[in-house]
């Protein structure tokens, strides 16, 4: 069995294959290192994934039409892990055309692939972020999200449509998995959990957004790995019509830890983990950010099983480990439970 993972320098995605090499699968890995943060990290991950005999790696960008259609052509896959994707509600501000190259044109050259290539099962990273400011929590799949406050949450939403005309016209399976907060070792430097540890090792203050009135579904790397891969290997069936399904091999699941966190008490766990204070500098909301991020799992739990197990205090002191291994920081280390 051959497995492909787009953005197998990513985290997720790294994660994903270093799960998939252990358990014997064939992974051909993907990314186009980009500097949308430290390349030197992305390429760590993949120096970690390079011993595995069974692993393939191309450096290849998504919305590079013709090496597309040349991997799928010479290129047998079982399974597609898309993970590959420009992240970030803040940068989707500034750079608003690298979302349309790689989260719009990348993604319908992955569905043309997995069309002509007769993929099992494509399974896709969507994101939390397409829930906007729904006021209604826990976000479930079933809620209207016809209204995103950020480009990266409507190109995310888009993705969803497109991968379920495809679906539809080609009977190819594709499951969304609507990613909430995924934390831990070798994470993003842009996601706020890294950039609150990193500040305090270097004594610098963090920027505390909407004043601390914020609340997140932190849901650890582990558990997310273990959702993906039983959804991998779970295509959705066709689904009878009624009101509300469609009848096309198509799912979309939120993946999240079902139990948001007040955005100060993380605060607290960093710097129990850190053993030492942050400086903090209250802010407003920034724009496309939203208060709240909560997601109902009941779906994903009845189909595959998914039950996430890591508490937010075991999983931030495992990533200040990883971070002051990586940065080779010595903090005075606070044990947390």
């Amino acid at each position: 069995m051959q497995v492909l993972v787009t953005g197998v320098a990513g985290f997720i995605g790294f994660f994903l294959a270093q799960r998939l090499l252990a358990d014997g699968v064939q992974v051909y890995g993907i990314d186009n290192l980009n500097d949308y943060y430290d390349v030197r990290l992305k390429r760590d991950r993949i120096a970690q994934l390079t011993p595995y005999p069974g692993f393939t790696f191309e450096k290849l960008d998504l919305a590079n039409r013709e090496g597309m259609q040349q991997l799928f052509q010479t290129q047998s896959f079982d399974y597609v892990l898309h993970m590959a994707a420009q992240a970030g509600v803040r940068y989707s501000l500034s750079n608003p055309f690298a979302y349309g190259d790689s989260n719009l044109s990348g993604f319908l050259n992955i569905l043309e692939g997995c069309r002509h290539g007769q993929v099992a099962h494509l399974v896709y990273a969507s994101s939390s972020s397409i829930y906007g400011a729904n006021r209604k929590v826990p976000f479930s799949v079933s809620d209207a999200v016809d209204h995103p406050v950020s480009l990266y949450a409507a190109t995310k939403k888009a993705n969803e449509l497109m991968a379920h005309a495809y679906s539809h016209l080609y009977q190819i399976p594709t499951t969304g998995l609507r990613f909430f907060t995924v934390y831990g070792p070798w994470g993003r430097p842009d996601m706020a959990y890294f950039k609150f540890v990193d500040a305090i090792a270097k004594g610098h203050p963090i920027e505390v957004y909407n004043h601390g009135q914020m609340q997140r579904d932190f849901t650890y790397i582990d558990d997310v790995v273990e959702g993906v891969v039983r959804v991998m290997g779970t295509p959705p069936p066709p689904i009878a019509a009624d009101s509300l399904n469609s009848r096309a091999p198509y799912q979309v699941y939120n993946i999240g830890n079902h139990q948001p966190v007040e955005l100060l008490r993380f605060i607290e766990v960093i710097e129990a983990a850190m053993g030492k204070p942050a400086q903090k500098i209250m802010k407003p909301m920034q724009p496309g950010d939203v208060p709240t991020t909560y997601a109902d799992v009941d779906d994903l739990m009845r189909a595959v099983g998914f039950q996430p197990n890591t508490p937010i205090e075991a999983g931030i002191e495992r990533f200040v480990r990883w971070y002051c291994e990586y940065y080779q920081y010595s903090p005075a280390m606070t044990s947390v439970s």
